[in-house]
C-alpha cells in the first residue's frame, strides 16, 4: 500500500504485514506512523483489513469547527501510541464515498477496529481524557 508521510507527504509504498515494525519515509527519514495517516478511498480498506495493528480513525471535514478543535488531540494520541495503534484521518469532505460506505453521519466521528471489524464507534470531539478510555480496548 502507497502510505504518504504525515511529515513530508511522499509516497512511501508500504505492505500493510509490515506496518508495526515501524517504517520510516525514505525521503525525509521521519516515522510514517508518528502521526495520523490521511486515508483515501484507494488504501482505507487495506489499512483497515490488512494491518496487524488496531486502527482508529477519525472522520471529519475542514469546514468543522469541532472537528478542528478535535484534531490536535487525535494527533497528540498518534504520538503517544504510535506503533501501538493506526491512527487515520478521513476527510468525508475529499472522500464522501467513504462517509457513507461508512455511514457517518456526524463528524467528527472517531471508529475503532481490530482484525478488519469495527469495534467501537463515537460520535463528537472528545477531550483528552474521553479519547484515552476510547483507547483502551485497543492498546495491548
Amino acid at each position: 500500500m502507497i502510505v504518504h508521510c504525515p511529515h513530508c507527504s511522499k509516497g512511501n509504498r508500504v505492505p500493510a504485514e509490515k506496518l508495526n515494525q515501524t517504517p520510516i519515509c525514505g525521503a525525509c527519514k521521519e516515522e510514517l506512523l508518528s502521526l495520523p495517516i490521511n486515508a483515501t478511498a484507494e488504501n482505507f480498506n487495506e489499512l483497515v483489513t490488512q494491518t496487524v495493528m488496531p486502527v482508529v480513525v477519525d472522520f471529519w471535514a475542514t469546514w468543522c469547527a469541532p472537528c478542528k478543535l478535535f484534531g490536535p488531540i487525535f494527533e497528540r494520541a498518534a504520538i503517544a501510541h504510535a506503533n501501538q495503534i493506526l491512527f487515520v484521518k478521513v476527510d468525508t469532505e475529499a472522500e464522501e464515498l467513504l462517509g457513507s460506505q461508512w455511514n457517518i453521519r456526524s463528524i467528527p466521528t472517531i471508529a475503532g477496529f481490530k482484525g478488519g471489524k469495527e469495534i467501537k464507534r463515537v460520535s463528537g470531539a472528545l477531550p483528552p481524557d474521553e479519547l484515552a478510555e476510547f483507547l483502551k480496548p485497543f492498546i495491548s
